[in-house]
């Protein structure tokens, strides 16, 4: 597969009245194109801030980062954000209505993902009418619904209780590898990161360096459900685990 993306020495300081605190030292990996990444590391260690500098919503303060060609980019975040005065459809369509590209063409694209997604009979519905799962799912079509090449997650599934997450990482993982996504991933849920990836970027604590990047090889890979029945899960679980310095009794 062909790297859409490689990331060569990131670093990010924030300045606070007590000085210069370092998120990001030198964090370096590559994503390739369909390819499914995760990146799990410390609370605090800057998991979102690389999504923040990706998106440009934040500045780098050094390194490089370089796109193979003029990728566009979809940004999902831990809250769904939707409107509750806007149906299901209106939610789903505000990024076109921002970007001055709702045409008719791609109101029928949007419509054709609710439907096929199983949103259908909720398409005039307002989002207090649906569950947890449902929101995230509405949400990541809102997000599709501009046809980014990249899809970035910022624990896109750490509100829902833990039945519905096991449920919606299907639905997620299963759109996007459908819909021909690449996708970097955070999150602080390791099986849900084994569960999704192909591969997953492990940071230190605080400044963050990368500490070892896991190629995700299970038997029989499948659906995030399927996968965490794998033989190999646990062993990768256990090696992440001890990387981010957790105490195994």
């Amino acid at each position: 597969m062909n790297k859409v993306l490689t990331i060569s020495n990131l670093e990010k300081s924030f300045h606070t009245r007590d000085g210069e605190i370092k998120a990001l030292e030198s964090v370096s990996f590559d994503v390739k194109e369909k390819e499914f990444i995760s990146i799990v590391g410390p609370s605090g260690c800057g998991k979102s801030t690389i999504l923040s500098i990706l998106a440009g919503l934040e500045e780098k303060s050094n390194g490089e980062i370089n796109f193979s060609k003029d990728y566009t980019i979809g940004y999902m975040l831990q809250n769904d954000s939707l409107f509750e005065w806007r149906t299901v459809l209106d939610n789903c369509l505000l990024g076109l209505e921002i970007n001055k590209k709702l045409t008719k063409e791609n109101k029928e694209y949007v419509i054709h993902l609710l439907k096929t997604y199983g949103l259908e009979d909720f398409m005039e519905e307002y989002p207090a009418r649906l569950s947890g799962g449902m929101r995230q799912r509405v949400a990541l079509i809102r997000t599709l619904a501009t046809k980014p090449d990249i899809l970035l997650l910022d624990e896109a599934m750490s509100a829902l209780d833990y039945q519905s997450r096991l449920a919606i990482s299907d639905d997620i993982f299963r759109i996007i590898k459908r819909e021909g996504k690449t996708a970097i991933m955070v999150t602080h849920d390791i099986a849900e990161a084994i569960s999704m990836s192909d591969r997953i970027v492990v940071l230190s604590k605080r400044p963050a360096i990368v500490k070892k990047i896991y190629d995700i090889k299970l038997s029989n890979k499948s659906t995030p459900i399927h996968n965490r029945k794998c033989k190999e899960f646990s062993e990768f679980y256990d090696a992440i685990w001890r990387d981010l310095d957790v105490h195994i009794q």
